[in-house]
C-alpha cells in the first residue's frame, strides 16, 4: 500500500495574516441592547415572582389563623 503524496504547506509565524473580526459599533450597541432588555426582563420576572409568593404565604397564614383548632 502506497500513501499518496500530499504536499504540506508550512506556514512560519511572520508569514500569517492575523486578522480580527471587524464588528462595527452599531452591532455592538444592538447586542449591547438585546443583553439590557433580557436582563430586565429577568430582573421583573423575579421581582414578580417574589411579590406573588409573598402574597401567597401571606394569604395562607392569614388563613391559617382564621381556622379554628381542630386538635
Amino acid at each position: 500500500m502506497f500513501m499518496s503524496e500530499k504536499k504540506v504547506k508550512i506556514v512560519k509565524r511572520a508569514e500569517r495574516v492575523v486578522s480580527k473580526p471587524n464588528k462595527s459599533k452599531s452591532t455592538r450597541k444592538s447586542a449591547s441592547d438585546m443583553v439590557n432588555t433580557v436582563t430586565n426582563w429577568v430582573s421583573e420576572f423575579q421581582q414578580r415572582q417574589s411579590a406573588e409568593t409573598a402574597k401567597a404565604v401571606e394569604s395562607l397564614i392569614h388563613s391559617r389563623r382564621q381556622q379554628p383548632n381542630e386538635a
